[in-house]
This record gives structure tokens, C-alpha cells and sequence, in this order.
């Protein structure tokens, strides 16, 4: 197996030092001897352990990368530079609170590997949510009004598990929140998306960064936002001329 990654798992985190043994345990389990693999941690400047719980499991996870923000800077700012800084052609992301299931890793590269090459989003769908029934009914909500609105036909895009092509998702445009977008995005830049059903798991340790009302009126901004990227956007086939 060569010795070059060919795969980066991305986990952005911020205060979830609780969670980071369990979770690099599961993804070196379940990739380990299948793919060469890194992981790469973005710590978004944490204020407990987190920091020293990462640096304390490169010692027995040789595949574990840690880069860390001096400022916080959100979950698509964490994302983009984990992504920016993988040495690998394609990316598998997770939310570093442990709900999502690395063991689902391996699904998304089989769906990748038998898809045509157009198709550069794998994204995670939550078909049993775990969360809290005022989170399962806002996440409907906002996924209904953005199906309408941007017609990514998508069932779940705030699904942390996702896995897709470097090179495509650098090459889209970047803002805050961006990582909630990425289905419409990749459709805007020309790309195939598909959804693939994920287990979803109760966060045992930590909390949730995000509340239902200020998560809906960043998202109602950006939605909106994504509408106008999608309207004013412009492709075509690029030929390379000879004499």
C-alpha cells in the first residue's frame, strides 16, 4: 500500500476534549490497513483539553495531524484549513462531538468507487436523527425551505460526514458557513452529488455549539446568499488551442 495518504479525514473541533480519544480510535479502526489515511484535527482554539488530549494520541496514532487556530474562527474556517492542509486528493469530514460513525467512512469510499467520475460529493443523510426533538423539527424546516429555494436536491446537508474530492471543494467559494451549502455549491460549479444513508449517534460527553434560533437566522442570510451565487453563475467547456 503506498505510503502517500490517500484519503484525509477532517474532524474540526472546539472544547471537546472528552471526545477525542473515542473518535480517533474509531477512525483508525475502521480505515486502518484498508487505505493509506491521515487525520487531520483543527482545533478551533479550544479553551480545555483539547489541545493536549490531540497532541497526547499522535504518540500512539502516527496518522494524526493537529493544526490549531490562535483565534476561533467557526466549523468553515476549521474545515477549509484541515482541508488546505491535506496531503490527500480526496477528504472524508467529521464533527468531532462523536455522532457521526466513522465506520461509515468505508460506505462513502465504496459509493465513490463505484460512481461516475462527475460525482464529487458523497454526503452523509441522517435517515434516524439522534438529537433532540426541537433540533430534528428545525433541521426539517430548514432543510425544506432550502430544497425550495435552491432545488440541490439534497434530503440532509447539515450531516457532518461528507466526503469529497480536494481539489473541487477548493476550488469553490468560500464564506462562513459554506459547509452547510456544499451540495449547491458543487451542482453551481458543474459537479454530480449523491446522498448516502448514515447512522447518527447521541452525543455522549460535551455540548452543542449551536442553538436552534441563531443557527436560523445566520442560515436564513446565507441561504439567500447561496440563491444569488447560484443565479449569477456561468460555465463553460474550456478548449486548449494548437497552431
Amino acid at each position: 500500500m503506498s505510503t502517500d495518504p490517500q484519503l484525509a479525514i477532517v474532524v474540526p473541533v472546539c472544547n471537546e476534549e472528552d471526545n477525542i480519544g473515542p473518535l480517533v480510535r474509531e477512525i483508525v479502526a475502521a480505515l486502518r490497513d484498508r487505505i493509506a489515511f491521515e487525520i487531520v484535527y483543527v482545533d478551533d482554539a479550544s479553551r480545555d483539553a483539547t489541545l493536549a488530549r490531540l497532541l497526547a494520541m499522535q504518540a500512539s496514532t502516527p496518522e494524526l495531524r493537529v493544526i490549531r487556530h490562535r483565534a476561533n474562527a467557526g466549523q468553515s474556517t476549521a474545515v477549509r484549513n484541515g482541508v488546505k492542509a491535506a496531503r490527500a486528493p480526496w477528504i472524508a469530514t467529521l464533527d468531532g462531538d462523536g455522532q457521526n460513525d466513522p465506520a461509515d467512512i468505508p460506505k462513502l469510499l465504496d459509493q465513490r468507487d463505484a460512481a461516475a467520475s462527475n460525482v464529487k460529493l458523497f454526503a452523509g443523510w441522517r435517515v434516524q436523527r439522534k438529537d433532540s426533538g426541537s433540533k430534528r423539527w428545525a433541521s426539517k424546516f430548514a432543510n425544506g425551505l432550502r430544497a425550495r429555494l435552491l432545488r440541490d436536491a439534497t434530503p440532509d446537508t447539515g450531516c457532518g460526514i461528507k466526503l469529497f474530492e480536494r481539489d473541487a471543494f477548493l476550488d469553490l467559494p468560500y464564506f462562513d458557513h459554506m459547509h452547510r451549502y456544499l451540495p449547491a455549491l458543487m451542482q453551481r460549479a458543474g459537479w454530480q452529488t449523491v446522498s448516502v444513508p448514515v447512522n447518527h449517534r447521541h452525543r455522549t460527553a460535551g455540548v452543542s455549539k449551536y442553538n436552534n434560533l441563531g443557527r436560523a437566522i445566520v442560515g436564513i442570510r446565507d441561504l439567500f446568499g447561496v440563491r444569488w451565487l447560484i443565479a449569477r453563475s456561468r460555465r463553460t467547456d474550456v478548449e486548449e488551442q494548437q497552431p
